[in-house]
């Protein structure tokens, strides 16, 4: 797997998974319709910075595809892509937080998801316990 700093237009080339719901706002993202700065990007997933942050450091790891609502499915259906996501946070945490983070999936609506297009946050900077909001 190749980790690499897309070029924006990158992410205008983008393929999703077809879904029955209407798209989230990660799967516009992925399809170009919302613009981000991308700060990687592999064949299967994507990462940006979190436009509400509830930490200094606030990242989202996304994969491209819509088809898993969160990471218990993810985990039983596609475990490589799992590994990949956590590749990817890792390399971010060690370029934005010095390699120590927090890598977080809210999975279900009483526990803080909001997007139901599985993503991971990777949390960093000086985090201490009761200091982070719904994330």
């Amino acid at each position: 797997m190749t980790i690499h700093q897309p070029a924006h237009e990158a992410a205008t080339n983008l393929r999703l998974v077809d879904m029955s719901e209407a798209p989230s706002v990660f799967s516009r993202i992925v399809s170009g319709e919302i613009p981000t700065t991308l700060l990687a990007e592999t064949d299967r997933v994507i990462a940006f910075a979190d436009i509400a942050p509830q930490a200094p450091v606030h990242l989202l790891v996304v994969p491209k595809t819509a088809e898993y609502r969160d990471v218990v499915e993810l985990a039983a259906g596609d475990p490589s892509l799992l590994a990949e996501m956590v590749e990817v946070a890792s390399s971010l945490a060690k370029e934005h937080t010095g390699g120590e983070f927090r890598l977080v999936f809210n999975t279900g609506e009483s526990a803080g998801q909001t997007v139901f297009h599985v993503h991971a946050h990777v949390l960093g900077g000086s985090l201490q316990e009761g200091t982070l909001g719904g994330a």
